[in-house]
């Protein structure tokens, strides 16, 4: 009985130490390939990316929103129209000299009224503007890159 219960404990034991040489050897591989493989991904966005509001002069009871989302994906909303579609956001090459352009390809339009009172289908739409930043929650829409005509004024609402 105590040769069997020593050969049990013993033979527990050693196979206690074979599986935990394993596991470490398994440990080292995983170490290893860690070492090799950076876990850090870095993921630029653009600055634009959230949600903004703009108010419209005419209606200030109504704002516009502008939801720039991940993958170029834009949605946005005027009192009752619905639109979605595509945007470009391209900063300046040198940023003292120009505005970044946005160019907005709209896809889809449910062409109802907007704030402004219009309704009109901009289904493949396509438009480019200037970005005038002001500060990090205020932006101008502009017709130039010199931002001699700036048309609309968006204040961010969610990053």
């Amino acid at each position: 009985m105590k040769k069997t219960l020593c050969a049990t404990f013993l033979f527990l034991l050693m196979s206690g130490i074979a599986t935990a040489e394993t596991n470490n050897a398994q440990g080292e591989t995983a170490a290893k390939k860690d070492e090799n493989s950076n876990p850090i991904r870095v993921f630029l966005r653009p600055e634009i990316l959230g949600l903004w509001g703009m108010e419209i002069p005419q209606n200030k009871a109504c704002v516009e929103y502008y939801n720039f989302r991940g993958d170029n994906e834009v949605v946005i909303h005027s009192g009752q129209e619905w639109s979605s579609g595509l945007y470009d956001y391209q900063p300046p090459q040198d940023s003292k000299e120009q505005l970044p352009a946005l160019v907005l390809q709209i896809k889809y339009d449910n062409n109802a009224t907007d704030c402004s009172g219009h309704q009109e289908d901009q289904t493949g739409e396509v438009s480019q503007y200037f970005v005038q930043w002001t500060n990090p929650r205020t932006i101008h829409f502009c017709t130039t890159e010199k931002a001699q005509q700036c048309f609309a004024t968006l204040h961010r609402v969610l990053p």
